[in-house]
């Protein structure tokens, strides 16, 4: 068998994949998903902090 040249390892031409449009609408998605994590992490400690606070019945 014999191989194409340029086609063995990463010595090959760079293309790129993706448009700027399509990578830019991926990073959005994840400042979104980051922001919204940390909001219900937020949300949540304060939350049990506040339950804590209230104390057990007696």
């Amino acid at each position: 068998m014999i191989r194409a040249s340029g086609t063995a390892g990463f010595r090959g031409q760079t293309v790129t994949v993706s448009s700027s449009r399509l990578t830019n609408a991926v990073v959005a998605s994840l400042a979104v998903a980051a922001l919204s994590l940390c909001l219900i992490v937020t949300l949540t400690v304060l939350s049990t902090k506040a339950t804590m606070a209230m104390g057990l019945p007696v």
